[in-house]
């Protein structure tokens, strides 16, 4: 009867375990990742839209600044009664899949503890070349305007990106 004693053990099987290690040979895991980063470029893209409609409600953001993409790649000419929806179109593909995987990639080195403060630093980085791109010769109190509303509006993007890659991120098959 001594030799018939089962042993305790407090190990867990390997699928039990919680925060499985990142398998980067694994198809599922990388489209999971890609959908993710989609998502909250998408989210993220949002809440810089509304920063931007705000914006462009007070006088201090002019949304046709969006034709601008669209006549740099050429694409104005898909719709030409509106080019600055191509335009928008365009700043919101960039806004999911060019961002995101940025994002990803470097966000491990960004200050903060999680991904949403991390998103802070990174929507910073991103307003430093849209201030400029964007500007439509505005002065003043206008100029002032439109560089706190697009700052905040960047600061939304970064957040809410960071946001939803700690919400969906913590996904056993996700590779973030």
């Amino acid at each position: 009867m001594e030799n018939d004693e089962s042993e305790v053990t407090t190990e867990f099987p390997e699928e039990m375990t919680e925060g499985a290690e990142p398998d980067f040979d694994n198809l599922w895991g990388i489209v999971t990742d890609g959908l993710i980063g989609a998502v909250g470029g998408l989210v993220g893209t949002g809440s810089l839209t509304v920063g931007l409609l705000i914006a462009a409600s007070l006088g201090v953001f002019d949304i046709n600044e969006f034709a601008t993409l669209a006549e740099l790649t050429g694409l104005n000419a898909l719709f030409e009664s509106n080019p600055a929806a191509v335009g928008y179109v365009l700043f919101l593909l960039g806004g999911m899949v060019m961002w995101p995987l940025l994002f990803a990639s470097i966000g491990s080195y960004l200050p903060g503890d999680r991904f949403a403060l991390k998103g802070i630093p990174f929507g910073f980085v991103l307003w430093t070349g849209f201030a400029p791109a964007f500007y439509a010769e505005y002065s003043g109190l206008a100029l002032v305007l439109y560089l706190l509303f697009t700052l905040g509006g960047h600061f939304a993007y970064g957040f809410t990106l960071g946001a939803v890659f700690d919400y969906l991120g913590d996904r056993p098959e996700t590779l973030v």
